[in-house]
């Protein structure tokens, strides 16, 4: 699944033996998997905190733990670990991190910020705006945030209610709604005022 080279494996070796508890393994994952955002991480993981759909892989001296959700986001990856003046640096590639991929089937925030970020903030980038997927809270509610030029804009709701809201709720039925979590309080770079 991820390549990880022998200097990453005993660059991740030596730091997870300096740790104080026993079997300290790492997870890797994708944060905002498919879209332009997504951050390939890896993590210290101790015993207990693996998720339970975690999929572990031993490699030599320690375990890596991946997140289920990131799998396919994690196809082709590479971890590699070059030495240099400073000590050395770990790098990840993940060619897969940022394109979309999804389908019905795909957890919800994942077609959310596929349609957020293919079809809706296109639109928005016209005006200097963006909107972004805080998190899904109780009864798959979106919480979202504006940027740029929609946050604090006087006409947010319009684009709120008739442009996000009803693209997200046709597209992906299960959606029950959305809630913003701007300051439309800081107006400073404002579409319209």
């Amino acid at each position: 699944m991820i390549e990880i080279s022998e200097s990453a494996q005993a660059y991740l070796r030596d730091l997870l033996a300096k740790q104080d508890d026993d079997d300290v393994g790492i997870r890797v994952f994708v944060a905002q998997p498919g879209t332009p955002h997504a951050e390939t991480c890896i993590a210290y993981c101790r015993p207990g905190e693996s998720q339970d759909d975690d999929v572990p892989y031993d490699y030599e001296g320690f375990r890596a733990w991946i997140e289920e959700r990131s799998r396919k986001y994690l196809e082709g990856a590479a971890v590699d670990f070059q030495e240099d003046r400073m000590g050395g640096q770990l790098t990840i590639k993940a060619p897969n991190a940022r394109v979309p991929s999804v389908d019905p089937d795909s957890p919800l925030e994942d077609r959310i910020n596929y349609v957020l970020y293919n079809e809706i903030n296109p639109g928005l980038a016209a005006h200097g705006g963006m909107v972004t997927l805080v998190e899904v809270v109780e009864e798959n509610v979106a919480v979202l945030q504006f940027g740029g030029g929609c946050q604090g804009c006087a006409a947010v709701d319009i684009t709120l209610k008739h442009g996000v809201e009803t693209t997200l709720l046709e597209q992906i039925p299960d959606l029950g709604g959305i809630r913003d979590a701007t300051d439309h309080t800081y107006t400073e770079h404002a579409y319209y005022r």
